[in-house]
């Protein structure tokens, strides 16, 4: 679990992130959204300990960022996972070689026992015979599989992902949004997705925090969205035809 308590952010004395408190669960897939402008990439800057921040506290299994060593703070970097918005893969190395990249940054393990490692997570993300592929012979969506695949090659405990469905076609986003929430799962990693995807939301929301101005304006599921009457959060979703109809829906089964 992730715990952060009043994290307040600016930049040049502006206040971005304004006194923000929530958790992120184990276990389940925990999403940011909101427009733009309203805090969610700084916010999971913050968590990824990438920003400093004024006031506040982010928790990691009871263990306070601000307050751990470099050393402690290097192993903790170890136990996260992260799928970037652009997959961020290198293009002079194989996928294979990609995906053993944390491996070999974070790691003493043999040659062997890092090839069995890749060789099982690419297996998990259905790409067991793309070892030897370079990035640029991937389409969009292998792209974000080897992705995940690096992201949990070290075991990770907790695993972030910006806008993971970027750029990807609906039918190939529904695909890694399923991925991700079998491996978190799966594994019981703490997930937390930064998105302006309502499909998203509709998919692997179990766990949802909203943004607005740099402020928390609402927290709930994906079932509890459908009946809230916050206006800041109605305003927003209701940008996604596809849930004005599934909200039409459960209302009318649940009234």
């Amino acid at each position: 679990m992730i715990e952060v308590t009043d994290l307040h952010k600016s930049f040049n004395g502006v206040e971005v992130l304004k006194g923000i408190s929530t958790t992120f669960e184990k276990g389940k897939t925990n999403l940011i959204i909101g427009q733009s402008g309203s805090g969610k990439t700084v916010f999971l800057k913050c968590l990824l300990g990438l920003f400093d921040y004024e006031l506040g506290t982010i928790s990691y299994e009871g263990r306070i960022f601000s307050q751990l060593t470099e050393d402690d703070k290097r192993n903790l970097r170890a136990e996260i996972g992260m799928v970037f918005q652009g997959s961020a893969l290198f293009d002079s190395m194989t996928i294979a070689e990609n995906v053993m990249f944390p491996l070999r940054m974070f790691t003493k393990q043999s040659k062997s026992e890092m090839q069995d490692r890749v060789d099982f997570v690419l297996k998990r993300v259905n790409l067991d015979d793309a070892h030897k592929k370079m990035p640029s012979e991937a389409s969009g969506g292998m792209q974000k599989r080897v992705a995940i695949a690096r992201a949990i090659v070290n075991n990770p405990k907790y695993l972030f992902c910006d806008e993971p469905n970027s750029g990807l076609d609906p039918k190939t986003a529904i695909v890694i949004d399923n991925l991700i929430k079998e491996i978190t799962e799966e594994y019981q990693i703490t997930t937390v997705i930064n998105s302006h995807d309502m499909n998203s939301v509709m998919e692997i929301g179990e766990k949802i925090v909203f943004l607005k101005d740099g402020l928390k304006a609402w927290e709930g599921s994906k079932k509890t969205i459908f009946k809230t009457d916050n206006k800041v959060v109605t305003d927003f979703v209701y940008s996604s035809n596809l849930f004005k109809k599934v909200r039409k829906m459960y209302l009318e089964e649940n009234s």
